[in-house]
């Protein structure tokens, strides 16, 4: 159980039956009656962001996650479909769910899934993906205006920007985490 002096960034409890987030967060102790923590609190299901003040010594549950290791398979029309390779039991998770992290998912894949009970709230990529150049808008030499970087777009879709050297086909590494270009590849 927590109080509401356990209260920060990034802390998951449950509000309401649901999990909830803690994205936002402030302090505050008037001159005179009990302190205030006031939070902004993501719905970890809907994403629903929510206000909420509270008072010192309140208490507060913590949210039941759990992380598990799972493979991404396939995606399907009811969404993207991962199965845990110890139970070989299979989670589907709506696009939504994922936001652009579907972008960096490559088949058998392995990531890891949040879970809420049963249900599939979210995952964990790695920090790094490998992907191929499909498309890259030729280099022009003289063209330094801009720097030396060029539009790009990856095999699963997703456009960055990738130095002017980086042509199609080429083997690139992603970072998931800022979905930038970080290196070649060498195959």
């Amino acid at each position: 159980m927590y109080s509401s002096s356990d209260l920060k960034k990034g802390l998951k409890i449950m509000i309401d039956g649901e999990p909830h987030v803690i994205e936002g967060f402030d302090f505050t102790k008037p001159g005179k009656g009990q302190a205030l923590y006031k939070c902004k609190l993501r719905n970890m299901i809907t994403g629903a962001l929510i206000d909420r003040t509270y008072r010192s010594g309140e208490n507060f549950e913590p949210a039941p996650l759990e992380e598990r290791d799972m493979q991404y398979l396939y995606k399907d029309e009811a969404g993207y479909v991962f199965m845990d390779a110890k139970t070989f039991e299979q989670v589907i998770l709506p696009e939504q769910t994922l936001g652009n992290d579907y972008y960096f998912l490559t088949d058998n894949m392995e990531v890891k899934v949040l879970m809420f009970g049963d249900q599939g709230i979210g995952i964990t990529l790695p920090n790094f993906v490998n992907l191929t150049v499909t498309h890259a808008d030729p280099w022009v030499k003289g063209d330094t205006a801009a720097g030396n970087n060029k539009p790009a777009t990856v095999e699963s879709g997703y456009n960055l920007q990738v130095p002017s050297f980086v042509d199609e086909g080429t083997l690139i590494q992603i970072d998931t985490r800022t979905g930038e270009y970080v290196t070649r590849v060498k195959e």
